[in-house]
């Protein structure tokens, strides 16, 4: 295929995978709408149709719209109960506001591994670290693959533990046919900008708990109640509402999603049947129980030594040269980020936890291997591409591989 585009040989690629966010008039008539009404926040009805929309949309009875999928994180913990001394468990393979939001309700994120050919939590460890502390769960459906929501689901009863869903990269995603989000006790939702669902930043809670819904509405919403007084505050809430204007493109951006998420799984598994044939690159296992997959991201296994030793971060240096914007990904477990490891104040130093957390002893093998030597992705709006599209990206990694002997380590 010719010499790497890196060492100054024709890339693979030259055009431009599909613009992302996708929009059109619609977006522009539903902003208009808003615009003209005078309601942009308080007192508007994009909100709460959104809020019933999505809900029902991932078999949830209640939702909440809140400003980022962070705060979603951190209300659901909140409307828990969770705080002070307790411990929340967390996959080190996420973005780092899954850990945050624990700090921030002041209880303690501790870590379990992942499972090596899905990097969603795996159970297994999970129990290892249940502790008379323990309050809650909170999987990650990482790139939009539900973690395995039947074993967590098991291990929460038997401990009587919550479970919050880290939903953030997963807007429709099946496990036996039933929607991330609604199967634990809560679900949490990202719009971000990058979202395969999107307004620029917001973020939503769903549940079929009516408790926990009034609980979480009245903690986004500065302690008011769904049907209180305007003045009356029941708990020591914020203002976390969503804007009517990000509810009004979220309608639009539901009602196309299906079919970018149909899309994007017939490409994704199309990648898999070919990607699979490289020797060196592992795709992820399937499994019969996820029935949908939102593939945010479209996650493989990338072995360095059947590459010349080649690094991960190189290597995606050398697909991106060919006009394939392929991420190593996340380059560190979260027990290894900065914010961890020097914060020193409450809660990791807390007298009602009654110890001190040294995040520098925990070693988890599968978590770390993902992050330094094998996790690698595509992004969702490349899965939006055509079949050539698709093509170009299977025939950017073959003459990688065909062509390796042109590397070398560093």
């Amino acid at each position: 295929m010719g010499k790497l585009a890196i060492n100054g040989g024709e890339p693979v690629r030259r055009k431009p995978f599909p613009k992302w966010p996708v929009f059109d008039e619609r977006e522009y008539n539903a902003l208009k709408e808003v615009l003209e009404s005078g309601a942009w926040g308080i007192g508007g009805t994009k909100k709460p149709k959104f809020e019933k929309a999505f809900a029902e949309y991932q078999h949830a009875k209640y939702g909440v719209a809140v400003t980022n999928g962070t705060a979603a994180l951190e209300i659901s913990l909140k409307a828990c109960g969770i705080g002070f001394g307790d411990e929340v468990i967390v996959p080190p393979y996420t973005f780092m506001a899954t850990a945050t939001a624990v700090l921030d309700v002041n209880a303690i994120p501790v870590f379990a591994d992942i499972e090596p050919d899905t990097y969603t939590l795996d159970p297994n460890s999970v129990e290892e670290h249940i502790s008379e502390r323990t309050k809650a769960i909170i999987p990650v459906h990482i790139g939009g693959r539900p973690a395995n929501m039947d074993e967590l689901t098991r291990i929460a009863r038997k401990y009587d533990l919550r479970i919050i869903e880290d939903a953030c990269q997963a807007w429709g995603s099946e496990w036996r046919g039933k929607r991330v989000g609604s199967i634990g006790d809560l679900g949490a939702f990202s719009f971000q900008s990058s979202k395969n669902i999107t307004s620029g930043e917001g973020g939503i809670i769903v549940t079929n708990d009516r408790d926990l819904y009034v609980k979480a509405w009245s903690l986004h919403n500065c302690g008011r109640l769904p049907t209180g007084e305007w003045y009356e505050h029941h708990l020591p809430g914020g203002n976390y509402r969503m804007t009517e204007f990000q509810a009004a493109i979220l309608l639009v951006q539901l009602s196309r999603y299906d079919e970018h998420l149909k899309r994007r799984m017939e490409n994704a598994s199309y990648l898999d049947s070919k990607l699979s044939k490289i020797d060196g690159l592992k795709t992820m296992r399937r499994d019969e129980r996820v029935t949908r997959n939102a593939y945010h991201l479209y996650i493989f296994r990338y072995n360095p030594e059947a590459f010349n030793g080649i690094p991960k971060a190189r290597f995606a240096e050398v697909l991106r040269a060919e006009g394939i914007p392929l991420s190593p990904g996340y380059s560190r477990p979260l027990y290894r980020e900065p914010y961890l490891n020097y914060y020193v104040k409450c809660p990791l130093s807390c007298p009602f936890y009654g110890k001190n957390v040294d995040y520098a002893k925990v070693h988890l093998p599968k978590s770390e291997k993902a992050c330094y030597s094998e996790g690698m992705w595509l992004p969702q709006y490349v899965l939006l591409g055509s079949r050539e599209d698709m093509d170009d990206i299977v025939a950017a990694f073959e003459k990688v591989r065909e062509n390796i002997d042109e590397l070398k380590p560093f």
